[in-house]
């Protein structure tokens, strides 16, 4: 693994939610997923409900994950772009993901789960000073 791929995974290990993308019937959809590291893997758990696994087993998607919800000033965004393939997670696996929603769009939550290897990394670093980010907010409250 390249030293920005090595970042990307760190950073990924950050955060528990990101988003899959990838196209079903020739149209691109993106959709939420939780996600663990494993080794030089991305472990995704989905909703089989959504029926978005169907379309990412075997394809190219991409996988993205950010901390732009956490407030932190210096803001990271990572991708990672392989191919998807259905796997049964192992116990240990299972321990890490910790429990599902109860309900995912009104129905109750039955998981689905695919491994990707990543090909491409892309790391994205928006560095703010904590000055600069006070006056920023300071700003935007001001309004």
């Amino acid at each position: 693994m390249s030293t920005d791929d090595l970042r990307a995974i760190e950073l990924l290990n950050r955060v528990r939610y990101g988003r899959v993308a990838t196209s079903m019937r020739a149209m691109p959809f993106v959709a939420p997923a939780r996600h663990i590291v494993r080794d030089d893997s991305v472990v995704l758990r989905m909703h089989r409900g959504m029926g978005y696994h169907r379309a990412c087993s075997g394809s190219v998607v991409a996988y993205g994950a950010d901390n732009f919800h956490t407030g932190e000033p210096d803001l990271w965004s990572v991708q990672f772009t392989g191919t998807a393939t259905m796997v049964r997670p192992t116990d240990d696996e299972l321990a890490l993901f910790g429990p599902g929603p109860h309900h995912v769009d009104g129905e109750p939550f039955d998981a689905v789960y695919m491994s990707m290897t990543p090909q491409f990394a892309t790391v994205h670093i928006l560095e703010y000073s904590s000055e600069k980010a006070t006056a920023e907010a300071t700003a935007e409250a001001a309004g």
